[in-house]
């Protein structure tokens, strides 16, 4: 367990912004979590848990406690294969593209679609990371977590993990911040998905001539688009998508955004991005925070000096929206400190 002092919270997230974190403890072990929790608790400062920090904007006047930063490390397999299925596991402080990469080099099929989402496994089920037609609910079994009011180490199945989009019991609600997940487990099958796929994956297909769609196909053909699109965090600064996608409940929102010209998707969805892009923000510049020129979901710390800059542009870019088409976007990123 390495702890340090002071320490900027924008060396630790990929939109680089934030001041200094009291504390920061890595863990290595399980063993490390109950022991960095300790350390926290005698010196009665608060803890937020951190993976690679690709979906947290640091604020500017850091943060007064501990961060716990996740290394907990290993993958493999978890049950022996049935009738086509299988279980996997991962700790938490794995990349959660390795894990998917684990499992496609298996020839098994669920998470191939996540394929270079930044971020931890152990951050996964936390937001409900979901991409291409894919999210983490539709394959996870179960997490292995450290309860801190309990000071023990639980069982948490899918059915009791309240995962809805971007949504989940380690998210939202009285239970934030009471577990830390140290392992997650997933339940895959042998096979392929099943065309149609999104519009931008599909002509990747289409235009590459491939039909055979394999669990490592589809994770390559995954990488090519995002990479074509989205900058990587690690080089850029940024927290990859940004915004929300809108979804509509009732078949009158429905009708009444198709009336507008507005695309719905299955489900009621209103990409985030299509929003941005049509109210003509593509590209454009506010106080240092860049609309990506190729996907426009995505934010780009160009020169913002601090979260205030973000912020400033965060509002110019919701009320723009708004004033175009009457819908209000969320931001998806968490927020780290004062």
């Amino acid at each position: 367990m390495k702890i340090r002092e002071n320490v900027n919270i924008s060396t630790l997230t990929t939109m680089r912004l934030g001041g200094a974190a009291r504390y920061v403890i890595e863990v290595e072990t399980e063993d490390d979590v109950p022991e960095a929790y300790t350390f926290a608790s005698e010196r009665r400062l608060p803890v937020y848990v951190l993976g690679c920090g690709s979906n947290i904007i640091g604020r500017d006047k850091g943060f007064n406690g501990v961060i716990i930063v996740n290394k907990i490390m290993g993958m493999g397999i978890y049950s022996e294969e049935e009738d086509g299925r299988i279980e996997l596991y991962a700790n938490s402080g794995e990349l959660l593209d390795d894990f998917v990469k684990y499992s496609t080099d298996l020839g098994f099929s669920g998470i191939e679609a996540l394929s270079a989402v930044p971020g931890t496994v152990g951050a996964a089920p936390v937001q409900n990371v979901g991409a291409y037609g894919q999210d983490i609910s539709q394959t996870i079994i179960s997490v292995r977590a450290y309860d801190v009011l309990l000071e023990e180490f639980v069982e948490i199945l899918k059915t009791d993990m309240e995962l809805s989009y971007r949504h989940s019991i380690f998210n939202s609600g009285k239970t934030v911040g009471r577990y830390f997940i140290t392992k997650v487990v997933v339940g895959l099958r042998r096979g392929e998905l099943k065309p149609p796929f999104y519009n931008s994956l599909q002509r990747y297909l289409d235009e590459n001539d491939i039909h055979e769609y394999s669990p490592d196909t589809i994770r390559k053909a995954v990488r090519a688009v995002r990479e074509s699109k989205l900058p990587d965090p690690a080089e850029i600064a940024s927290s990859g998508s940004f915004f929300k996608n809108v979804y509509l409940t009732t078949d009158e929102e429905i009708k009444a955004a198709e009336a507008k010209g507005i695309p719905v998707w299955d489900g009621g969805k209103i990409p985030a991005g299509w929003l941005i892009e049509n109210a003509g923000l593509k590209g454009m510049v506010f106080h240092g925070m860049r609309v990506c020129d190729k996907a426009s979901l995505v934010l780009i710390n160009e020169s913002a000096r601090d979260y205030a800059d973000l912020d400033a542009a965060r509002k110019e870019i919701i009320e723009r929206v708004r004033e175009k088409f009457g819908y209000t976007l969320e931001q998806e990123p968490m927020e780290l400190g004062e």
